[in-house]
Formats: structure tokens, C-alpha cells, sequence
């Protein structure tokens, strides 16, 4: 397959295109959280329970993939066990230790909702020759470690809130603006 010839784009431009569809998957997050009676990050983790498949993951694995705290994820394990969507298991390598696994309905319950879906994003990616959908998903990659690293600097408290004097202008355009090349 032969990519298609597509107009060009800034970074700026690109990255404020997926402010868009960050936002927007935001809200739908949020609406799907609330059609299967969960709140966003119950949804989250059980999306990571779902994810890890046949390799069920520990609270732990749990807490490092979402940034929660341990007795977060507590909490969201027993929110998911009372709902119905998961539980957790004695780990067969280590009977200190439990792994969560998700209920068989409920993945399937999750899946009906999403599949729609990721089947209109399969057909976007059946539009890219095998090596831009190999950049995409480098792109994605990487990206979700430098989120990982910021959100890491945001809870250190080491980006503070903004002071007033900080805010004059020129304001700062993001979200959802088209900034030009090297503006952050």
C-alpha cells in the first residue's frame, strides 16, 4: 500500500489537533464510564485489567500504570469488585500477593461499547502504509512517557500554580490553539 499525500502540518498544529482529541476523549470517557456505571478512573484501571489479558496484573501494576497511590487503587478495586467488573485473585507465584482479573461478562460489556468504535479507528489506520502506522505508534509511545513525566512533575509539585503576574500577556495559547513551531 502506497501512503496518500496528506497537506503539511506544524508540530504546533499537531499538537493542538490532539488537544482536540484529547478533550473530546475526555468527554467520552466520561460518558462511557457513566453507561457502564463506573467513574473515569475505575474505568481507567479496568481498562489495564482488560489490557493485561492472560497476565494479570498486582495492585501494584496497577498503581504504577495509572500514577495512583496504593490505597487508591484499593479503593478502585473494591468500587470495580462491587460492581461487578473485576476481582482479585491469590497470586499462584506468590500467595502474599493477589492479581485482578476482569469478570468474563464484564469484559465483554466493555468491549460492545469500545469495539464501534476502534473499528472507525481501524479503518483511519487502513488508510497508512504499515511503516506511518509504525510512526503513529512510536509517536503514541513516546508521547505517553513524556505525559508520564510531567504528570510526575506536576504531583512533585515542582510546576506550581501560575501567578497572576505569570499570566499577563503574552497568555499562553494551549489548549486548543495552533501555536507556531517551538512555542510550548
Amino acid at each position: 500500500m502506497q501512503g496518500k499525500s496528506r497537506p503539511p502540518a506544524t508540530a504546533g498544529e499537531a499538537i493542538s489537533r490532539m488537544d482536540h482529541y484529547v478533550a473530546l476523549g475526555l468527554i467520552g470517557q466520561q460518558e462511557v464510564a457513566q453507561l457502564l456505571g463506573l467513574n473515569v478512573t475505575d474505568l481507567t484501571c479496568l481498562g489495564h485489567i482488560l489490557g493485561a489479558g492472560e497476565q494479570p496484573l498486582s495492585a501494584g501494576d496497577l498503581a504504577a500504570l495509572t500514577g495512583l497511590t496504593t490505597g487508591a487503587v484499593t479503593g478502585v478495586l473494591n468500587r470495580l469488585e462491587r460492581a461487578g467488573y473485576a476481582e482479585r485473585r491469590p497470586d499462584p507465584a506468590d500467595r502474599r500477593r493477589v492479581r485482578v482479573v476482569a469478570h468474563p461478562a464484564a469484559a465483554r460489556r466493555v468491549v460492545e461499547v469500545y469495539e464501534p468504535f476502534y473499528s472507525r479507528l481501524a479503518a483511519v489506520f487502513a488508510e497508512y502504509t504499515p511503516d506511518e502506522v509504525a510512526v503513529i505508534a512510536d509517536w503514541f509511545a513516546r508521547a505517553t512517557a513524556e505525559a508520564r513525566a510531567h504528570l510526575a512533575r506536576l504531583r512533585s509539585g515542582e510546576l506550581g500554580p501560575a501567578s497572576k503576574e505569570a499570566l499577563e500577556p503574552p497568555m499562553v495559547k494551549f489548549p486548543f490553539s495552533c501555536p507556531t513551531e517551538g512555542s510550548a
